[in-house]
């Protein structure tokens, strides 16, 4: 039977580390987010974050995309383990395969990513990189809603992170990396308090359209 106090059920999808993965844990444990991690679920074996969630109890699952012929046939297996778990919202936290419509579609509107990037600029990888070459003058992160275009679901909350001079890509992506363990439980939180919906492909917040490119996260809430 289930509680009448039971705390929110997210799930989370990893492909290595899981360093946004302990940023969830430690949003769970200080009560920022008010939510239950209910299983982390990778396509790597090796990834270290399944070892991370299990030394802390957490449940967690394997499906290696390697034995499936198709995506299809992976996503469909994937959605099963993800489906017992029974998600009220599903993270992308550094998982590194693309998704089809087989497991996006039975989750919209509760799946998020996150995107080193001020999107809808630098879709896919090297992103780092791509700003540096570009002269950019800032760079920095987005967490969108996740659609069966590749990084160009829409977006929900960006923070943006200055390129100062003598900037490589390592020194960038470590200091956006620490705006990524912010924003995005943040977002999460909003969503599993009602404050955040997607509509039509329309980003809601506190039943206000969010600008196109999602919230500035220097804006204050």
């Amino acid at each position: 039977m289930e509680l009448s106090n039971q705390k929110p059920r997210i799930s989370i999808l990893i492909s290595g580390r899981g360093s946004n993965l302990q940023s969830f844990i430690n949003a769970c444990k200080t009560g920022e987010l008010p939510a239950e991690i209910c299983l982390v679920a990778s396509n790597n074996p090796n990834a270290a974050g399944l070892k991370l969630a299990q030394d802390i109890g957490i449940a967690t699952a394997c499906v290696d995309h390697r034995q499936f012929e198709t995506r299809e046939d992976f996503d469909r297996a994937l959605l099963n383990k993800v489906q017992s778990a029974q998600p009220e919202l599903v993270i992308l936290a550094g998982f590194m395969r693309i998704l089809t419509p087989v497991f996006i579609q039975p989750f919209a509107g509760k799946l998020l990513n996150i995107h080193p990037s001020l999107l809808p600029k630098y879709r896919g990888l090297n992103t780092h990189q791509r700003a540096l070459d570009a002269g950019d003058s800032e760079a920095g992160v987005t967490v969108h809603f996740v659609t069966a275009e590749l990084d160009g679901g829409p977006s929900v909350l960006q923070s943006r992170v200055a390129i100062v001079p003598g900037d490589n890509a390592d020194t960038l992506a470590n200091r956006i990396l620490e705006q990524e363990h912010i924003i995005y439980p943040l977002v999460a939180s909003w969503f599993l308090q009602g404050r955040l919906k997607l509509t039509q492909d329309k980003v809601y917040f506190d039943g206000k359209a969010a600008p196109q490119q999602g919230i500035d996260y220097q804006t204050p809430q």
